[in-house]
């Protein structure tokens, strides 16, 4: 991928744990951290594509003079999905090759660079997608995403010794869904009993994600904050991503 310097995948092993929204709260915050840097959402789900929602980016991409697609952008940040390439209501029924074609599609096929740190939102699991890429680009790290049930920290476990049997790093565990906010009392409740020994990742970013996501409005600044760390929005595994 040639202006392309950074990949991290984002992945979470079991569906509806907000890895979606958290890849887009990861970029958005890398572009206000950084904003003299490129940054860059692929959406690799297939069946299942968010970030145009999430993004607010329901349009079709235009092709260059080489015939690649642009990306499109929104809050700084480039982006492309299967979503912007087939119409809203329409369903991927597609086999293992055809994946593979929709993934080349959305990797070669498109004029990424420049670009200095690119996200890739994973479907759920550890199947053909995640082999593909990591077998085709060079993967820097990858960061798993959960919430603190058990069932999920098993499942996200599966996802981590995936990452280390294949030698891509992984740059730490982003616990969502840690918490919510009571409206009459305002007394923050833990959702799940801690279960963090299950896991073996030691790096961990606890968030606490609400009902925000829709339809554009995903991008929160106490979000950002909440994500980065409000002392130093500098610090943390940002820092290790530059």
């Amino acid at each position: 991928w040639e202006g392309v310097k950074k990949i991290v995948m984002i992945a979470s092993s079991k569906g509806g744990v907000g890895k979606s929204t958290t890849t887009v709260n990861l970029a958005t915050a890398m572009k206000i951290c950084y904003p003299d840097k490129e940054i860059g959402i692929l959406d690799a789900d297939v069946f299942g594509p968010s970030i145009p929602i999430l993004m607010n980016l329901p349009d079709t991409p235009l092709l260059n003079k080489d015939n690649l697609m642009i990306p499109l952008v929104n809050y700084g940040v480039k982006c492309l999905s299967m979503g912007n390439l087939i119409t809203e209501k329409s369903a991927a029924i597609w086999r293992g090759l055809m994946v593979m074609q929709a993934l080349n599609k959305l990797t070669v096929q498109v004029q990424w660079g420049p670009c200095d740190i690119l996200f890739i939102d994973t479907p759920p699991g550890t199947g053909d997608t995640h082999l593909s890429l990591i077998q085709n680009l060079f993967i820097d790290t990858a960061i798993i995403i959960t919430i603190p049930d058990t069932m999920s920290l098993q499942v996200a476990q599966r996802g981590y010794t995936m990452f280390k049997k294949l030698n891509i790093p992984v740059a730490g565990l982003v616990m969502n869904m840690n918490s919510v906010l009571c409206p009459s009392c305002n007394h923050m409740f833990e959702l799940y009993e801690n279960n963090l020994h299950q896991f073996e990742a030691k790096n961990f970013l606890k968030s606490s994600y609400g009902n925000s996501h829709g339809h554009g409005n995903t991008v929160h600044h106490h979000h950002v904050l909440n994500l980065i760390g409000e002392e130093d929005q500098k610090s943390g595994p940002y820092k290790k991503l530059k």
